[in-house]
């Protein structure tokens, strides 16, 4: 093959541009991400290698060589893996080929932090060697392709690559990067050793480096110098982290890793690492990060932890091992009973697999039950937090996360409180740990902090019931009207502002032994705590005003499916409700908006018998207007719209006229 010149993928131009133009806080993860890049690349020759040996050919050692040149002001990374062929480089090297393409490109910002966050995130890591380089070179022969068809791959990042064929005896890849002036630095073995001691050193496989040794200049008055011994050293650990004991391993050790794996710049929250023996024989290591992902809502984005066997890495993503609700885990799972060659579909029928699942499932709760503990414990003065044990690992100083009077269960609960919710509908096993890790706002708090067992304590004598309202926003849920008698009598009230929250509470219908009610559904019945008296003056006004309600169920036939008079409202003439059994308003506006195809839902529109405008109605000659003014507020009131806005502003101005 002739050297050809191709264009990069709009995307990738897009990429390179920020690069070379905008990440200079922090140049030197370059390193990071080419060892990791080579790393990979060793682990699927591994992998591949167990159904073919003869892909190691006469290299049967895995490894990964840094060399620099401080005359040409080059840095080379080589490694002994996969290789490719002159196709793949094409594609891997010109393409960001990944799903949501559009979607990661959409999200660069132009903020150094945030971008190259996202650099290592997306896999693009190969990218960021741009932020040192003006021209990158890449020869590379994949395993089990002669050496006359090795590749040659080149570009100075600006619109175009070029491609051409070469001979390369050995398998693998190399890249070499020309330094730009004023990354140089990086052209040095102390910089370089101290970059791989910083974010590399757990990869598994050895990072060699030629060592060196000072030499005094030769003649009087001439300086010494470092000198190339060629003997090649292994500069990091070459060991995996988390089969070491966890006494020989710092907490900066477990937070290095965790950024390497997760392509992280923020410390986790907490870990717990664990070796498991039974029925199945594992090693755990997995993490909370301090922030969620921002694809953590795409369906289609493959999560989960790294699973290796007997320390050789099978699949990245094992979702498997880990529940769909706890996919911002990250981490290791390494089995010592799993089959080298399993695919995932035979994680998917494995009953060694399920007994890891629910091992780590087990593990990443009691995590965070330590933490809420710990939470609780903080806000409460005179109370002494439990011991953090393996899981005190502290935010980056940086992080505007790790904020002294915020708690670390407060800061997990911020970012993936939501995602935890999934677990009342698809964890029946362990939906009572999951309702006890629940954290709302309430008419009492204005922070995510009540728990259900907190509010279970706070309740009155005589009150039967956990009660909440569900709403789009948190103003929304506080200034609801359906709280009104509630707040008259002092009685507390969740209030649950996710999109998730009614879906979510349809399959927790009671706390250790108490039931959760809705205020927006049934008519209220407050037991004991309701006041006879103004039960028996709502019976009477309700027979008073029979006919006025008869005529408002009949004007408005078509919206509601019953008019009553109640005794949840104090201030508001009305407000909207439906049976104990009926889908919510909001749960049904958020099923329309994800498409969904969803019944007619018919409220039932209750009034305040005691309220002028309600008392104005029967006598009003515009009667037929006031209702649906009536209904159309009441439905606005809840986060809803009216069905024909048009007509409701109409209405509104001809009585203000």
């Amino acid at each position: 093959m002739s050297k050809q010149t191709h264009t990069f993928q709009a995307e990738v131009a897009q990429l390179l541009h920020l690069v070379t133009h905008s990440l200079y806080s922090n140049p030197e993860i370059f390193l990071r991400e080419l060892i990791s890049n080579a790393s990979d690349a060793c682990d699927k020759l591994r992998f591949e290698a167990l159904a073919d040996e003869t892909l190691y050919g006469d290299q049967p050692e895995l490894r990964v060589r840094l060399t620099f040149d401080k005359d040409a002001h080059t840095v080379t990374v080589t490694d002994t893996g996969i290789g490719m062929s002159a196709e793949e480089a094409t594609s891997n090297l010109g393409t960001i080929a990944k799903s949501g393409t559009r979607a990661f490109v959409d999200q660069l910002t132009g903020d150094q932090k945030t971008d190259a966050q996202l650099i290592g995130q997306f896999g693009v890591g190969f990218y960021s060697g741009f932020i040192v380089a003006d021209r990158i070179v890449v020869e590379s022969r994949r395993a089990g392709l002669p050496p006359e068809q090795g590749v040659r791959w080149s570009s100075e990042g600006s619109g175009n690559f070029e491609v051409e064929a070469i001979t390369r005896a050995e398998r693998g890849t190399r890249v070499t990067l020309h330094l730009r002036e004023d990354a140089h630095e990086f052209a040095d073995g102390w910089r370089l050793r101290e970059l791989v001691s910083k974010y590399s050193d757990h990869i598994s496989l050895p990072i060699q480096m030629e060592g060196e040794k000072w030499e005094e200049g030769k003649e009087e008055g001439q300086p010494g110098q470092m000198v190339k011994t060629g003997e090649w050293e292994t500069i990091n650990q070459a060991s995996a982290l988390w089969t070491r004991a966890r006494s020989e391993i710092s907490d900066e050790q477990y937070i290095a890793f965790y950024k390497q794996i997760a392509h992280d710049f923020e410390a986790p929250l907490a870990w717990t690492h664990n070796r498991v023996e039974g029925t199945a024989q594992y090693t755990q290591l997995l993490y909370l990060p301090a922030r969620a992902p921002m694809d953590i809502w795409d369906r289609e984005q493959t999560t989960g932890v790294k699973l290796y066997v007997q320390r050789v890495f099978i699949m990245d993503d094992a979702e498997q091992i880990v529940p769909r609700y706890l996919r911002f885990v990250k981490g290791v799972v390494d089995s010592a009973d799993l089959p080298l060659n399993i695919s995932r579909e035979l994680l998917q029928h494995s009953r060694d697999v399920k007994s890891i699942r629910d091992g780590n499932t087990r593990r990443i709760l009691a995590l965070l039950e330590q933490l809420a503990h710990e939470g609780d414990a903080a806000a409460q003065p005179g109370q002494t937090p439990g011991d953090a044990g393996e899981a005190a690992a502290d935010a980056a100083e940086d992080s505007p996360s790790s904020k002294a009077e915020e708690s670390k269960y407060a800061i997990f609960w911020r970012e993936f409180g939501a995602v935890l919710k999934e677990g009342l509908a698809e964890d029946l096993g362990n939906r009572e740990r999951i309702a006890r890790l629940l954290r709302y706002a309430s008419t009492e708090s204005d922070l995510p902090t009540v728990s259900l067992a907190d509010y279970k304590a706070r309740m009155k004598d005589g009150q039967k019931a956990i009660y909440y309202v569900t709403a789009d926003t948190p103003a929304a849920a506080r200034n609801s009207p359906q709280l009104e008698i509630f707040r008259k009598k002092g009685i507390e009230v969740l209030l649950m502002t996710d999109r998730i929250d009614e879906w979510a509470m349809s399959y927790l219908n009671e706390f250790d032994g108490t039931p959760l009610q809705s205020v927006a559904k049934g008519a209220v019945d407050l037991g004991e705590l309701e006041d006879e008296t103004e039960k028996k003056a709502a019976e009477e006004a309700a027979e008073h005003i029979k006919p006025l309600l008869d005529r408002l169920k009949q004007t408005l036939a078509d919206s509601v499916e019953d008019v009553r008079v109640t005794t949840r409202l104090v201030d508001s003439p009305a407000c909207l409700v439906v049976k104990d059994s009926g889908m919510s308003l909001q749960f049904a506006r958020i099923m329309r908006q994800a498409g969904q195809d969803v019944p007619n839902v018919k409220p039932v529109l209750e009034i305040n018998a005691g309220h002028p405008l309600v008392q104005k109605l029967e006598d009003s000659p515009h009667f037929d207007d006031l209702a649906h003014i009536l209904f159309d507020q009441a439905l606005l009131a809840e986060g809803g719209l009216p069905d024909d806005p048009a007509s409701y502003v109409r209405r509104v101005n001809a009585l203000l006229v």
